[in-house]
C-alpha cells in the first residue's frame, strides 16, 4: 500500500497546524504592540497636560509674586506720611520704586506667558485629546477583533490536532518506521515529504541526487501501484523523504 500520500495527507494537516500556531503566538504580540501604540498616545497627553499645568502655576506664582510686592509697597506707601527726615524719605521712595518696578516686571512676564506659551500649550493638549480619542476607538475594535481571531484559532488547532491522529495513525498502520523518521526530520526540515523533479534534483534542498536515490523512489512508485512495502528514499543532503507519480 502507498505510504507517500497518507504521509503527504498527515503533512498538510502539520502544515496547516504550523501555520495556526505562528498565528497562535502572533496575535498576543499584535494586542500588546497596538496596546503599547495606544499607551504611547496617552502618555503623550499626559506630557502635554503637564506641560500646561506647569505652565500655568508659573503664571500663578510670578501672579503671586507681584501681588505680594504690591502689598509691600503699599504698606511703605502707608507709612511715608509719617518719615520725619529727607534721608529716610529718600530712601523709603527708592524702596518703593523698586517694588513696584519688580511687581511690574512680574504682571507682564505673567502676560507674556498668558499671551505666548499658554495658547501653544492649550492646542497641543487638545491635538493629543483628539488623537486618544481616535486611537482609542481604532485600537479596541483592532483587539477585539484579535481576541475573537484566537477564539477562531484555537478551535481550528483542537480540529486539527485530532484530525492529525487519524492521519498519524493511517501512516502508523502502513509502516511505523516512516512515522517515526518523518517525526525526527520535521523537526529539522520543512516539509518533510517533497518530489524528486525529473532532473533528480530534491524539490527541498535542491540538491541533485545521485542515481540510486532516483531509482530507489521509481522503485517505491511502483511497488505502490501495485500495493507493495516500500523502502524509505531520502535526499542525501536534507533527509527529506523523496516521491514520485509513475
Amino acid at each position: 500500500m502507498n505510504v507517500i500520500q497518507p504521509l503527504l495527507d498527515l503533512q498538510a494537516v502539520d502544515g496547516f497546524i504550523r501555520e495556526l500556531e505562528m498565528e497562535e503566538r502572533e496575535i498576543p504580540r499584535r494586542k500588546a504592540k497596538e496596546n503599547a501604540r495606544l499607551a504611547g498616545v496617552n502618555a503623550a497627553l499626559e506630557i502635554a497636560k503637564n506641560q500646561l499645568a506647569a505652565m500655568q502655576k508659573r503664571i500663578r506664582d510670578e501672579e503671586a509674586e507681584a501681588g505680594e510686592l504690591r502689598t509691600k509697597a503699599q504698606t511703605v506707601r502707608t507709612g511715608m506720611p509719617g518719615i520725619k527726615s529727607n534721608k529716610e524719605y529718600e530712601q523709603t521712595a527708592i524702596q518703593l520704586e523698586t517694588l513696584d518696578r519688580e511687581a511690574e516686571a512680574a504682571e507682564n512676564r505673567a502676560l507674556a506667558l498668558m499671551k505666548d506659551e499658554i495658547p501653544t500649550l492649550e492646542k497641543q493638549v487638545q491635538e493629543a485629546e483628539a488623537k486618544v480619542v481616535a486611537e482609542s476607538g481604532g485600537v479596541s475594535g483592532y483587539v477585539d477583533e484579535l481576541d475573537e481571531r484566537l477564539k477562531d484559532v484555537k478551535a481550528n488547532l483542537a480540529e486539527q490536532r485530532a484530525e492529525r491522529v487519524e492521519k498519524a495513525n493511517a501512516v502508523k498502520a502502513i509502516d511505523p518506521a516512516f512515522l517515526l523518521y518523518y517525526e525526527r526530520v520535521s523537526t529539522k526540515r520543512w516539509p518533510v515529504v517533497v518530489p524528486l523533479t525529473n532532473d533528480g534534483v530534491c524539490d527541498g534542498c535542491h540538491m541533485k541526487q545521485p542515481p540510486f536515490v532516483a531509482q530507489l523512489v521509481q522503485h517505491n512508485a511502483k511497488a505502490a501501484s501495485e500495493g507493495k512495502s516500500q523502502q524509505r528514499a531520502a535526499c542525501t543532503m536534507c533527509g527529506r523523504l523523496l516521491y514520485t507519480d509513475l
